[in-house]
């Protein structure tokens, strides 16, 4: 095989909790004089980090978000997740199959995926090699956070595969000089989800875990035979 490294992003690729965190961000941007849809949520900062978010929506109020906006997100994100975040189907079966290193390179914080991770069980299986963008300067479509991960696990970029639901990941995957997977199997996912993926550069899409494995063995078995880890 020619990859070493499976890079998994976390929201809505692990776990299904895209359609709870647009839900709780729209609610708690528009209790603060911005109102916004789950759904526009959705198309404007999927895949992005809460920071760049905040940023682009203090320039459009022209003012400061209030002080304690984070800690009132966090708070009503892990109400929900608690109440009904679950694993995307079959990711622990996948897991199974794989037999590189993996590790998770989120745009969320570490203390969201304590959450998250923990409650669908998956924690365990990739601590300590979960990476947050608040490591690291500039978060996804960068490819500082990809860069980050593949540099902590010893593996260069080209030898890394990127597993990503965003159009933002992915171009942030390709900017690294990784191979990216994109998912379209999580409930935030809309028909024709999986071709705005490909035309975002994703090498293949595909919506259900089970077809991960074969697809890394395939799509490795094509990569150039020539490339090297460090």
């Amino acid at each position: 095989m020619n990859f070493d490294l499976i890079i998994f992003d976390c929201d809505g690729v692990l776990v299904d909790s895209e359609v709870i965190s647009c839900r709780a961000h729209a609610e708690i941007l528009s209790r603060h004089g911005y109102p916004i849809t789950s759904e526009q949520v959705f198309h404007r900062f999927l895949g992005r980090s809460t920071r760049q978010a905040n940023m682009e929506v203090e320039a459009e109020l022209g003012r400061a978000l209030p002080d304690d906006f984070h800690v009132q997100l966090q708070d009503e994100l892990f109400r929900s997740f608690e109440a009904d975040l679950e694993a995307v189907p079959h990711i622990h079966a996948a897991l199974d199959e794989i037999s590189q290193a993996i590790c998770v390179a989120s745009s969320g914080s570490h203390q969201r995926m304590h959450v998250t991770l923990g409650r669908s069980r998956l924690y365990d299986r990739f601590a300590p090699n979960i990476f947050s963008a608040a490591q690291v300067t500039n978060g996804k479509p960068a490819p500082d956070l990809f860069l980050f991960a593949a540099e902590q696990m010893h593996v260069t970029p080209e030898r890394c595969v990127v597993i990503e639901d965003s159009v933002p990941g992915i171009a942030g995957g390709r900017a690294a000089g990784m191979t990216v997977f994109g998912f379209h199997g999580g409930s935030h996912c809309r028909p024709g989800y999986g071709d705005r993926l490909r035309d975002a550069g994703a090498v293949a899409v595909f919506d259900d875990m089970r077809q991960l494995p074969g697809l890394i063995r395939k799509i490795g078995v094509e990569a150039a035979p020539n490339q090297t880890g460090y």
